[in-house]
């Protein structure tokens, strides 16, 4: 019985260690439970976590951290009140600017997240954060989903590229509405936060990047072969963003 035992733990750790090398070395126990449980291994979180203690394992933490100052004024009202996620898809995108360095200079970030599937629509980048690039990270999120929806709301905080006119006439042409945090709290758009600290933490700050383009290819790459497809979030019940619509389409057909 004992030798067993030792067999099964074996396995176990095998299987956790797997797992955790081809997440990059980022999943804590959740995301392997998760992806342990889609592979077959009926394990639970609290054995997944003994195991990588066993083995020196740890996962990477990406919380956000707050962030603050360059805030505009209030240009638009705040129709999420922090509840992004409206239950359906396209009801909310959420969209904000961050900036990578490499030995060229900055490289500015700006990306459009559907709220509730967390899939990254449209991004762009460039060497100056400009409203431009959120228009043209807007214009990939609409050919993503092969039109612009209407009504959707595109909440986003209180930086001068999202309260200007020209923004603003972009998302009156296309139908849609902005929102907008109203305190400059760091949490009113908490879910634009968790996809910097995600990319930074799990890829960005792990490698270095000489030139502008390098930034860009790697950083596309990250966010349509890993963090689209085949990143596990435990907010969508253990599937990737695009699994995760995918399965809610199934249901809406088959319901």
């Amino acid at each position: 019985m004992r030798g067993e035992r030792a067999l099964a733990r074996r396995g176990l750790d095998e299987a956790v260690a797997w797992e955790h090398e081809v997440s990059g070395g980022t999943y804590g126990a959740p995301r392997i439970r998760h992806a342990l449980t889609r592979a077959g291994v009926d394990v639970g979180v609290r054995a997944v976590a003994a195991s990588m203690r066993r083995q020196g394992l740890t996962g990477l933490n990406t919380h956000p951290r707050p962030k603050h100052g360059g805030r505009g004024p209030v240009a638009h009202e705040d129709h999420c009140a922090r509840q992004w996620d409206q239950g359906a898809l396209d009801r909310v995108w959420i969209t904000d600017f961050t900036y990578l360095r490499c030995a060229q200079g900055w490289v500015y970030l700006c990306a459009v997240r559907d709220a509730h599937s967390r899939r990254v629509l449209g991004y762009a980048m460039g060497e100056q954060q400009s409203t431009d690039l959120a228009i043209t990270a807007l214009d990939m999120a609409a050919t993503t989903r092969g039109t612009f929806p209407t009504g959707v709301v595109l909440h986003a905080d209180r930086g001068t590229q999202f309260t200007s006119q020209k923004l603003a006439d972009y998302m009156r042409a296309a139908r849609g509405t902005v929102s907008m945090e109203q305190a400059a709290v760091c949490w009113d758009n908490a879910m634009a936060e968790s996809l910097w600290a995600t990319l930074t933490t799990e890829y960005y700050y792990r490698r270095t990047f000489t030139t502008r383009d390098q930034v860009y290819t790697g950083v596309a790459t990250w966010i349509e072969d890993f963090y689209n497809r085949r990143r596990i979030h435990t907010s969508l019940g253990g599937r990737s963003p695009i699994e995760y619509e995918l399965h809610q389409a199934a249901w809406t057909t088959t319901a």
